[in-house]
């Protein structure tokens, strides 16, 4: 009886993955717009974090927290969020993924203080942990070999598109109403992806209910990059390295040792099996991923920062000046995605995060009197060209590296990877964060100079370690 059932029920889900399989685009569509608020809100609150402070009377070391209280769930949650997709469903978990992001997103509005708007930063970082990898895990279910590079490189080109042109809308609604409507914004967003998700995301059938999940793992792996992420914030703001700085680190890190131990134990039931760190290629994206996207990620927060409080930007000429990057990734994405699936990711991995690392070098030319289009627009072009080379072939390389019944584990351990260099880059801008009038410019070219390094170590990391097969991804063997 029992297994008629299951019959039936994989029968039903195989007739709804057929009909959504026939509207590939609006699949396409539904993904795109769930995971494009992930990377608004992860890109808009950098404008508002100057007007934010003002009226909730935030430090440098708070307005630091005000980015990692969402990339902290982000980063250690992701990985469960697509096992949780891998076993309930997929699309299950991205509509439920929106609905509390959209529920944060309404409690930052509406914060009366900080600490409201610490847990609320909080919540919406749990919603993205579910939507980001469950998004991308459908994807890949959806398309296959150039279609899936294709597919991938739209979804890179207007998921950037999002993270830059926000800032825009951001800075306008921070000037025009107040830093409260950022965070509004992403509702009717919010509304539009769960009902295209209903109508027309189905996940493709399971053959078997999924195994234990892994919440030690995730319990671990999130106390350990909050102990990491509270010392560095304290060590690089105005306290220092105190002794409460050291001890926080001591123990991520010794949290961290217990996570690996707990993992290797658990095998291949593990959030993280770490038989996959067997893969040159694998080691090798996981270093380019973590680099880049640190560096990236420090920048973003940054840039707007510096233009802000040092060159006295309004908040929509700070979120105009990154502009030029969703208009370059977009229009190199979608070709890059193709050439990697059917060329391989090797050269475009290698290149990109070198070039990004020439562009973090130009910003070592800005100045409080510098022009944006001597200064500033150089930078952004070279990174934004760099980018475009890296993102849509790190992405098809790692979902192109597992089965299709572990796309949303792959998809989200790539995603924590990425999250995570970002969450510990934006601990580490406490010395910039702090600084004021000249002394701010100089930590800002401190801080860009760690970012060319981080980028082209990750261009190496690519060299030395990624196959170049198409398709090839983690699976290549170490020798």
């Amino acid at each position: 009886m029992y297994s008629s059932g299951w019959s039936d029920r994989c029968a039903a889900e195989a007739a709804a993955f057929r009909r959504a399989a026939e509207h590939p685009r609006w699949v396409l569509a539904a993904c795109i717009l769930a995971s494009s608020l992930a990377f608004i809100d992860g890109s808009v609150v950098n404008v508002g974090l100057p007007a934010i402070g003002r009226e909730l009377h935030g430090d440098p070391a708070q307005l630091q927290w005000i980015i990692n209280a969402y990339l902290l769930p982000l980063s250690a949650l992701l990985l469960i969020g697509g096992a949780l997709g891998d076993r309930f469903g997929r699309r299950l978990l991205l509509i439920v993924g929106i609905a509390l992001f959209a529920l944060g997103s309404t409690f930052c509005g509406v914060a009366p203080s900080l600490d409201w708007l610490l847990m609320a930063r909080i919540a919406q970082g749990t919603g993205a942990a579910l939507l980001l990898p469950n998004s991308l895990a459908i994807l890949g279910s959806a398309f296959s070999c150039a279609a899936r590079g294709r597919a991938i490189g739209t979804w890179s080109a207007v998921s950037a598109m999002a993270a830059a042109i926000g800032p825009v809308l951001g800075g306008w609604l921070i000037d025009q109403v107040g830093w409260r409507a950022i965070f509004f914004i992403n509702l009717p967003l919010a509304c539009a992806g769960i009902v295209m998700a209903r109508a027309f995301v189905s996940d493709p059938p399971r053959d078997a209910i999924g195994e234990r999940l892994d919440y030690l793992g995730a319990m671990l792996a999130t106390a350990a990059l909050a102990a990491l992420t509270w010392g560095l914030t304290i060590g690089t703001g105005r306290a220092g390295w105190t002794s409460v700085a050291v001890a926080a680190i001591a123990v991520g890190a010794i949290l961290s040792m217990l996570f690996l131990w707990i993992e290797h134990r658990q095998g291949e039931k593990a959030m993280t099996p770490l038989a996959i760190f067997g893969s040159r290629s694998f080691v090798g994206l996981t270093l380019l991923t973590f680099l880049l996207y640190g560096a990236l990620g420090g920048l973003l927060v940054l840039l707007p920062y510096v233009l802000i409080d040092g060159g006295h930007y309004s908040a929509t000429a700070a979120g105009a000046a990154l502009l030029p990057f969703p208009i370059i990734i977009a229009l190199a994405s979608p070709l890059m995605g193709g050439i990697a699936g059917s060329s391989g990711p090797r050269i475009p991995l290698t290149l990109g995060p070198i070039v990004v690392g020439g562009g973090f070098l130009l910003l070592l030319r800005l100045t409080p009197s510098g022009s944006y289009w001597t200064t500033v627009l150089p930078a952004i072009l070279v990174i934004s060209l760099g980018m475009a080379a890296a993102v849509a072939p790190l992405t098809n390389a790692v979902l192109s590296s597992v089965d299709a019944r572990h796309t949303g584990s792959a998809s989200g351990l790539n995603s924590a990877v990425a999250r995570t260099g970002g969450l510990i880059a934006t601990a580490l801008l406490g010395t910039v964060l702090a600084a004021r009038g000249s002394t701010l410019y100089d930590a800002a070219h401190g801080a860009s100079m760690i970012g060319a390094i981080a980028s082209v170590l990750a261009g190496i990391a690519a060299f030395l370690l990624i196959g170049n097969s198409a398709g090839s991804g983690a699976s290549e063997e170490s020798p």
